[in-house]
């Protein structure tokens, strides 16, 4: 299925959730299985895996990336942090009402002063005066998904946030990675399934439409990853011992297969604009753990090439019946490679 209006479907608003669960594990999980769907709680994943199965998170952080300010000549300013390119450097959205020209200054959180460097395609490079970690954590704001209608609080700082986030540069979080709390992978790990790690910042690209109804036509937004050589080792251990690889979230997902372009698994760091569409041959990834994703997305896109169009057509119409909640602060599936 290559056209935009194939990934069209209607979701009442209602259904999108606008906050998390009490407890991160708390959530829905519908067993995708061909086209047999199984209602069943998050906590059931244990059951759902098996002993030598290998799970692959995404440790990225999510950075507060978002910033209010103003020119030097009094206009307001609001920046989204996209990506971090050094110490003192981001790339990042500025939205005003004339975009600010090359060598001015713009103060941000009423704290301090970054300048604007080049433009860089949709992005502007503004430097920092001193450390971009220190001064981001320090003075930004987190960045809650558009669809999502609050203000971000001190509840949100800490469940837009995995418990296993380890390294800082995302924009969004790896939202699939959210159901996981310290108890059930503790669960998880007496049970034998084994962990391994990615990291891939996530961009505010991810929550933009496609607009071409061709989707060959589509330019898909880069992302940054590294994958370690400890987590090759593990895939490599998990396939020989006939385990499965299990990718929590599209993020992770996409790292490992962005990393499989030879056709076997390879360590290191680069930039991906890999667009996975039906007709995708997994190279990688066995099973996925996922959130249900937005109409017209690339990543609903995504999972309709692992299961099955048809499968993903059924299974949202399902979840939509069932009154699953959607996106960030959503329900999960649980999802197995349709292999052609």
């Amino acid at each position: 299925m290559h056209s935009l209006s194939d990934y069209d479907f209607t979701l009442p608003p209602e259904l999108i959730a606008q906050f998390p669960l009490s407890e991160r594990s708390a959530s829905r999980l519908l067993h995708v299985d061909d086209m047999s769907f199984t209602d069943r709680q998050f906590t059931d994943v244990v059951d759902l895996l098996s002993p030598g199965d290998l799970l692959v998170f995404n440790d990225t952080r999510v950075l507060k990336a978002r910033f209010f300010g103003v020119k030097a000549t009094g206009g307001k300013v609001e920046v989204l942090v996209e990506r971090v390119i050094d110490n003192r450097t981001v790339h990042a959205q500025v939205r005003a009402s004339k975009s600010p020209p090359t060598g001015t200054q713009i103060r941000l959180a009423e704290a301090f002063d970054v300048t604007v460097g080049e433009r860089v395609g949709e992005f502007f490079t503004l430097v920092f005066p001193s450390d971009v970690f220190e001064l981001i954590e320090a003075h930004g704001r987190l960045p809650l998904p558009p669809y999502i209608a609050h203000t971000a609080d001190a509840f949100d700082e800490t469940r837009y946030q995995t418990v296993y986030a380890k390294q800082p540069g995302a924009v969004a979080a790896p939202t699939a990675g959210l159901h996981f709390d310290l108890e059930l992978l503790e669960r998880l790990r007496q049970k034998g399934v084994n962990f391994a790690y990615v990291t891939l910042h996530v961009g505010a690209g991810t929550f933009q439409p496609v607009r071409k109804e061709n989707l060959a036509e589509h330019k898909m937004h880069t992302e940054w990853y590294t994958i370690a050589v400890e987590t090759v080792e593990a895939v490599r251990a998990t396939k020989t011992a006939g385990g499965n690889v299990v990718a929590v979230g599209t993020t992770s997902l996409r790292a490992l297969e962005s990393a499989s372009q030879s056709g076997e698994l390879q360590a290191g760091g680069a930039d991906t604009a890999l667009f996975i569409t039906p007709g995708y041959h997994f190279k990688t990834v066995d099973r996925l753990i996922t959130n249900f994703h937005l109409p017209k997305s690339t990543l609903l896109m995504l999972v309709s090439a692992f299961a099955g169009y048809e499968v993903m057509k059924s299974a949202y119409a399902h979840a939509i019946a069932q009154k699953y909640r959607f996106f960030s602060y959503g329900d999960a599936m649980l999802l197995t490679y349709r292999k052609k």
